[in-house]
């Protein structure tokens, strides 16, 4: 949600595209020049007391915050990204802790209060203080030289140098707001049901429309007009009463709030906060990723180019920051060295205690391999196109906690998951239902723990997913890294573990002696399945891409015989290169494993696919299948174009390719939260959004919502996911942000920061 409008500046330059062969060939790409831009995110304070009734807020010339609740003062305090502050009460000026303050509104840059007797305020010395006679008024609106407007909801008063120079009331429904127009010389004076003007030449009100249902406005300078928010949108009129525009499509209808800041318009709602963009549509504040709660009483501008927005359990502050996307990379790269390393492993998912990130703990996952090899390929391509040695020094501590899940058993060729200090983790059956229509009897008497020695237990089971993650890491160790040393222990793990598949017919033998649930490449598995199922084809590409990473960098030609045997005597070929049009849910006479495993699009596929395309495609053993190899990646990323994945796109960029839809990639690094604690977040309520039929892939919503407004950032979940609850853990940017944005770097679509 980007507030100040970036310009995606692009210009077509000759870029060395990187890939795994030494045979660069020079390609025309656009490359994106990283400028700066405008990067939001929230700072969050809370009531300190439970009790208070929130009611207005407001921020001074010196860019103090002070809340109006339960007619006493609060102020913000401490708050930082991540590390939500306070709403204390504020006893700065010990009279005003006496005071029953009814109303606050910032008037030419300090604060004025409403009180249950006057209008004052501290500024100016203090002499600002005039009394008024309607002891229940609430609503307080300035004018042009210092003069004011209040209101209970019924009677009205018009006060100025201590006088009331005009009262009365409006015919139809309770007052809600008041507002000035100073090119007008008049008041606005919105009501339930009606809007009034007051001219302050003639001290009269005039009726400029009736309606049902409002419930806030606000004055737009620039064109003249007022928008009224209602219980069902917003309607533009002129100050003749002619309704110009009318907008329920909005993320949600029911308005609390509208204000515009800096020609944007802001609207607050009973669920969440939204910007209307030039474009017509809306950047979405939903949920404690930006907010305290989704209740909003108001919103104003606040202090150095931030946004205050009042809920009723507190404030949220979101805050704009000038970044490169390199100041962003950084950011993240400080997040994960300081939160998600353990043992050297990318720890992805974090629980946290209410959100607080000192209660971080650091816990084993079953995908740690595969998010520990995309984060290393993060250091590998930073390290590669920033020289930096802390980039390298990360890469070889990732590096050694995938070598280890190979050294921590004894079966030279099989590794692990992940592993753990002994005696923290149970050791039980790990009885699957699923399993039970296809795989060998007795599968679901397995445990998949084992004790490696005294000290250390270390988890089996490895899969295909994770297998990719071993060959993706190996490859670009063994193709890039410059020191021998650590490209030949990369190649020993590549060749020892593709030894021990090929010996092992296709298949990931596990400590039990018997293949892993998901580890089988074998033609009798693979060609098992219809031509229009998934698993044939995303098994025929990774094993073809594995087997031609493992001939490239060990030179043994037992691996380039078996590919040529799995493509011509086995259509290993002809499975990958088919079509993803073709794809699609087993038969009805498909056995129940079958359904099972195509019931839908399986979104770690594509993970697995882009990830081993830097095997496949490089690799390739002539120009003929280099050539096929990428008309079908061209073919997945054509179906995958809707994601607007960056990941898939760079890994698309990859082949040289000159359209890649690079506007969209950067689109989506930028609009990457900051945050990446998994708050709960809701979508499927929204108005502003076009709804389609659920189809095979996924996809509910006529396009993907931007990161920072949907739950999953993950690269293999379905990006069109709307809505998931509270997770309680923060997600690592190793491998959603870290692994796209360096490979963007490294293959040169993405410049150096330029920030003059």
């Amino acid at each position: 949600m980007n507030y100040v409008k970036s310009i995606l500046l692009f210009t077509v330059i000759v870029a060395l595209v990187g890939c795994g062969s030494k045979d660069k060939s020079n390609k025309k790409q656009p490359v994106y020049q990283d400028i700066p831009y405008m990067q939001d995110y929230a700072v969050k304070y809370y009531f300190d007391n439970k009790d208070a009734v929130p009611q207005k807020v407001s921020a001074d010339r010196n860019g103090v915050i002070q809340v109006l609740a339960s007619n006493k003062l609060f102020r913000a305090s401490n708050g930082h990204f991540q590390y939500p502050g306070k709403l204390v009460l504020d006893e700065n000026y010990t009279p005003m802790t006496d005071m029953t303050i009814t109303d606050l509104i910032r008037y030419q840059d300090q604060f004025v209060y409403l009180t249950d007797k006057a209008v004052v305020s501290n500024a100016w010395a203090g002499k600002l203080l005039i009394k008024h006679e309607i002891p229940s008024a609430n609503i307080l609106c300035g004018g042009g030289d210092f003069d004011f407007m209040i209101s209970d909801g019924k009677k009205i008063s018009y006060l100025r140098n201590n006088e009331q120079l005009w009262s009365g009331q409006i015919e139809f429904g309770n007052i809600i707001s008041i507002k000035y127009s100073k090119p007008n010389n008049m008041f606005l004076i919105l009501g339930e049901k009606s809007l009034y003007s007051f001219s302050l030449e003639s001290h009269s009100l005039t009726l400029l429309c009736t309606g049902d249902n409002l419930t806030c406005f606000e004055y737009l300078k620039k064109n003249e007009e007022i928008v009224l928010g209602t219980n069902n949108g917003f309607l533009i009129i002129d100050f003749n009463g002619n309704i110009k525009e009318e907008n329920n499509k909005l993320p949600w209808n029911e308005l609390t709030s509208v204000k515009e800041i800096d020609g944007k318009l802001w609207f607050g709602s009973t669920k969440g906060a939204f910007m209307l963009r030039e474009d017509g549509k809306f950047n979405y504040y939903y949920g404690e990723r930006w907010l305290p709660s989704n209740d909003v009483k108001q919103i104003v501008q606040g202090p150095n180019n931030s946004i205050l927005i009042l809920t009723n359990e507190g404030l949220g502050k979101i805050a704009f920051k000038e970044m490169t996307l390199e100041d962003k990379a950084m950011h993240f790269e400080k997040q994960v060295r300081e939160r998600h390393i353990r043992y050297g492993i990318n720890a992805n998912v974090t629980p946290l205690k209410n959100h607080d990130l000192s209660t971080n703990v650091l816990r084993k996952a079953d995908s740690d391999n595969l998010w520990t090899s995309m984060y290393l390929g993060s250091q590998l391509f930073r390290y590669l196109a920033t020289g930096s040695e802390e980039a390298k020094q990360n890469c070889y501590e990732s590096f050694e906690a995938m070598e280890r899940l190979h050294n921590i058993n004894d079966s030279t060729g099989l590794f692990g998951r992940t592993f753990e200090r002994r005696g923290y983790q149970e050791f039980h059956n790990e009885y699957r239902t699923y399993v039970e229509d296809f795989w060998y009897p007795g599968y679901n008497n397995v445990t998949s723990w084992y004790h490696a020695d005294e000290d250390w237990d270390w988890r089996g089971s490895a899969s295909s997913d994770q297998t990719v993650g071993q060959i993706f890491a190996m490859t670009l160790i063994a193709e890039y890294i410059d020191d021998e040393a650590w490209k030949n222990r990369a190649v020993k793990i590549l060749d020892d573990l593709m030894t021990y598949i090929v010996e092992n017919d296709f298949c990931l033998v596990d400590y039990n002696g018997k293949p892993s649930l998901w580890g089988r490449w074998n033609p009798e598995y693979v060609n098992r399945f219809g031509t229009n199922m998934g698993d044939r084809k995303v098994c025929s590409s990774n094993m073809i891409g594995f087997l031609q990473s493992a001939y490239k960098h060990t030179g043994r030609e037992i691996f380039k015989v078996k590919a040529y045997e799995l493509m011509d005597e086995h259509k290993y070929l002809q499975n990958l290169t088919r079509p993803f049009s073709e794809i699609g849910p087993a038969p009805e006479d498909a056995d129940n494993w079958s359904k099972m495993l195509s019931k839908e699009w399986n979104h770690s596929d594509d993970e697995m696919y882009f990830l081993t395309y830097w095997a496949l495609y490089p690799y390739a053993f002539n120009d003929t299948l280099k050539t096929q190899y990428k008309a079908a990646i061209k073919d997945h990323w054509e179906w995958e174009r809707p994601e607007k994945n960056q990941l898939w796109n760079f890994c698309y960029a990859m082949t040289g390719a000159e359209e890649f839809d690079l506007s969209e990639s950067i689109w989506a690094l930028k609009e990457w939260p900051l945050d990446m604690i998994q708050f709960a977040v809701q979508n499927s309520h929204r108005k502003d959004i076009k709804f389609i039929e659920k189809n095979f892939w996924g996809q509910t919503t006529s396009e993907v919502l931007p990161p920072d407004e949907r739950p999953e950032l993950k690269h293999n979940r379905s990006l069109f996911k709307l809505d998931a609850g509270d997770r309680g853990s923060e997600l690592s940017a190793g491998d959603t942000f870290l692994l796209p944005y360096w490979m963007g770097r490294y293959l040169g679509v993405i410049s150096e920061p330029k920030k003059d």
